[in-house]
């Protein structure tokens, strides 16, 4: 980890809590001694003592704080402290050029993806679907994988990601790289922070939610006529759920090859990305290409913002 940390030296981090509060103070704040003793510049907008309920702060808290990170000049990252609920709560009163014009990258995922996807309806600005603080960087085994293609993404200013799995279709195509949540993603449909991406590659990816959901949502995206504009979907991970006798052989599986034959989209599977150990980084709102053979797909990326160079203080 040291290697990886030598990497992000000088870098400004603002973290922000637009979800969630840390359930690990402790934990946060060997984190945030680590990362400053690698040399990067830590601003720690979240405090524990203004948490409320299940937040991390107030609505009007939490509003502050993704806006001063926005406005801090030593910033270049704003990460997001976890994910939960909350965003979703604050959508309406954020600055959105605001936050476009900070030229910060703004990075995190789950609950984060109703930011990213109001940041991409509104301004068109590109944002990271990456790692958090808790628990990407809390956890005691902190994933290489995770912080290699988290800081490979955000140098820029292309980045790809190779992926063997199998039983994929063949295809090329390239368009605008979107998505995250699905939940999140369904939510937000027929709302002013729904992106309207035609011909892009869409990502999703959920956590906990049984394959019947997983269905009901992508069917959602179906009836909307979201999937249809699309030249590809990638799914990442889905994990966590319980089947039981009821589903009577009704699984994952199952549920992909009814979801295939309905889509006039191409559905691939395998992607490194979700609510999991090892996830990539992926620009949300950049240009993408998708290639796809029997065993692998790559998915190249181009076209974002990165991380300005910055000199040893």
């Amino acid at each position: 980890m040291s290697m990886i940390f030598n990497r992000l030296a000088n870098v400004g981090v603002a973290i922000v809590a637009p979800g969630g509060y840390a359930p690990d103070q402790p934990a946060l704040e060997r984190t945030i001694a680590q990362l400053q003793a690698q040399g990067c510049h830590v601003k720690n907008y979240y405090h524990a003592a203004t948490k409320h309920q299940r937040f991390g702060g107030t609505d009007a808290v939490r509003i502050a704080q993704l806006h001063a990170a926005a406005l801090d000049p030593d910033v270049q990252i704003v990460m997001a402290l976890r994910g939960g609920y909350g965003m979703t709560r604050l959508l309406p009163s954020l600055d959105f050029r605001l936050l476009a014009a900070s030229g910060k990258l703004f990075v995190g995922h789950s609950d984060f993806t109703a930011l990213q996807m109001g940041l991409l309806a509104q301004t068109g600005a590109v944002s990271f679907a990456g790692p958090m603080i808790c628990d990407d960087f809390t956890r005691e085994d902190v994933s290489d994988f995770t912080m290699r293609h988290f800081w490979q993404c955000l140098s820029g200013p292309a980045h790809s990601i190779a992926v063997q799995a199998q039983g994929n279709p063949a295809i090329e195509v390239s368009g605008t790289l979107w998505g995250g949540n699905l939940t999140m993603l369904t939510h937000l449909v027929g709302t002013p922070y729904f992106p309207q991406i035609e011909g892009g590659i869409l990502f999703v990816e959920d956590i906990n939610e049984h394959p019947y959901r997983v269905e009901r949502m992508l069917l959602q995206l179906l009836h909307a006529g979201v999937l249809a504009r699309q030249k590809a979907v990638l799914l990442g991970d889905f994990s966590n759920y319980r089947l039981s006798d009821y589903d009577n052989g009704y699984d994952f599986n199952a549920m992909l090859a009814h979801i295939r034959a309905q889509l006039p989209t191409p559905v691939l599977t395998g992607l490194p990305f979700g609510h999991i150990r090892d996830k990539a980084t992926l620009a949300v709102g950049c240009h993408a290409t998708v290639v796809s053979g029997a065993n692998m797909f790559q998915l190249g990326m181009t076209g974002y913002p990165v991380l300005a160079s910055r000199s040893a203080e």
